[in-house]
């Protein structure tokens, strides 16, 4: 029972720390002047994807590779099926307004370059410059484009669009900007090496392979902030935020997770991942596929079946 309770409390302290870390790097950003925009690209949207980069790391230097790959697979499949499934469920998502063609096209190109890599047998130093440099390209595609709808409504460049921004607040005294920094910085690799040493003892304890605990267990943990970001959104009616929220994740957990993963030590991909788990991944994105270009609107029917299809997918994992 120890090793549940602990994996638990190394799930909560990563949310709790990541949360943190975001609003204490947002703070600091903005005090010393890089614009929102900058800080939206880039220090949010590593801080986020904080709890599973560690998580990764902690895998790699633990020997248990498995989990750091079945964290990103399964993530982006549960961030489909589940993180859109139960808020769709709930309250429906009006997605034929959303625009999100070109970075939907994106992640579909990432998922294709991480399927075409892990197919290579292992995710080395040279997988792992290909998926950042596939990164930094769509981070300059994503700022390029920013820049110019800024450049085009003059409203949008006023400095009000800063208090949107996730964590701000410009009132923060200093001393608080600090202990979130310090919070977010302690309890990361601390989270990280519970939840990763403790998934590892259930795995060996139960005979559960290190790949099943990634898609699973940890993967599901660590998708609970999409998860809550997007039923606010549901519940907002704010389609375009969790549609955004999803897509966004995806590409960042392909290219980031694993790039940066990969550059501490070898990862190699499990015979699991390339005849089944790898093709329901993409399975799941081609889903929204309808939602993007017809302009489907993701009805509580939608999402009944995106939750029944992950918790069939789980069965099977797992059986």
């Amino acid at each position: 029972m120890m090793p549940w309770i602990l994996c638990g409390l190394g799930l909560v302290i990563l949310l709790l720390a990541g949360d943190a870390l975001v609003r204490g790097a947002v703070n600091l950003a903005l005090r010393i002047g890089i614009p929102a925009l900058i800080v939206s690209l880039t220090i949010v949207a590593f801080g986020t994807s904080a709890p599973e980069l560690l998580i990764s790391i902690a895998a790699v230097k633990e020997g248990a590779p498995g989990i750091a790959l079945g964290n990103v697979v399964g993530s982006n499949t549960a961030n489909v099926l589940l993180v859109l499934g139960v808020p769709a469920l709930m309250a429906g998502l009006n997605t034929a307004r959303c625009n999100s063609r070109k970075t939907y096209l994106q992640m579909l190109a990432a998922s294709l370059l991480f399927i075409a890599l892990a197919f290579r047998g292992v995710f080395d130093w040279i997988a792992a410059l290909v998926l950042l440099a596939a990164l930094g390209a769509m981070l300059w595609v994503a700022m390029h484009d920013a820049l110019r709808h800024r450049r085009s409504t003059k409203a949008a460049a006023k400095a009000a669009p800063q208090l949107d921004l996730e964590g701000a607040d410009p009132g923060m005294p200093g001393w608080k900007v600090a202990l979130f920094l310090l919070l977010g910085l302690v309890g990361l690799p601390l989270g990280a090496d519970l939840l990763v040493d403790n998934a590892s003892i259930i795995a060996k304890t139960y005979g559960v392979p290190d790949r099943v605990i990634g898609l699973t267990l940890v993967a599901v943990g660590t998708s609970l902030p999409e998860l809550a970001t997007t039923v606010m959104a549901a519940l907002r009616r704010q389609a375009d935020v969790a549609l955004g929220n999803v897509i966004g994740s995806n590409m960042f957990n392909l290219l980031a997770i694993i790039g940066i993963a990969a550059l501490i030590g070898p990862i190699p991909v499990d015979h699991g991942f390339l005849s089944f788990d790898l093709w329901v991944m993409l399975a799941s994105a081609l889903i929204l596929l309808p939602f993007v270009f017809l302009r489907w609107n993701l009805t509580r029917v939608w999402g009944g079946v995106l939750t029944a299809l992950y918790l069939v997918y789980v069965v099977a994992v797992i059986i």
